[in-house]
């Protein structure tokens, strides 16, 4: 059984330093013994499927908040959840309005803290 978390290509230490991520090592894993992992990480549904079903949850009722589209907004929209994209962490601005660019989220915000100013109301 070959177990993956992710298939991150890098990740990021903080915003000035990215370092390989998780995605090296399962790609060296792969072609030393020529099987595929299940990833059972991020973009994976396989957590999220989990967790719903331990929970009774209903996955379209359930809003998926992460920095990054390839792992965090694709988990959300691969699970049939809404995705709000947080621009504080790996993602820019820049990187989501790219053209190129074909993961969207549902919503999208400068930082996490922005929800302090909402009202209950318009949660």
């Amino acid at each position: 059984l070959f177990l993956a978390t992710n298939r991150d290509a890098v990740t990021h230490l903080t915003d000035a330093q990215e370092w390989a991520g998780g995605g090296s090592m399962v790609g060296a894993l792969v072609g030393s013994t020529q099987r595929e992992p299940l990833v059972v990480g991020k973009p994976s549904t396989f957590m999220m499927d989990y967790l719903a079903n331990k929970f009774g949850i209903t996955k379209s009722q359930i809003c998926m908040v992460g920095d990054r589209l390839d792992t965090d907004i694709l988990f959300g929209q691969n699970g049939g959840c809404k995705t709000l994209l947080v621009l504080s962490g790996v993602t820019s601005l820049s990187m989501l309005q790219n053209p190129n660019n074909p993961i969207q989220p549902d919503f999208y915000t400068n930082k996490i803290s922005d929800f302090l100013s909402l009202k209950a109301a318009t949660v």
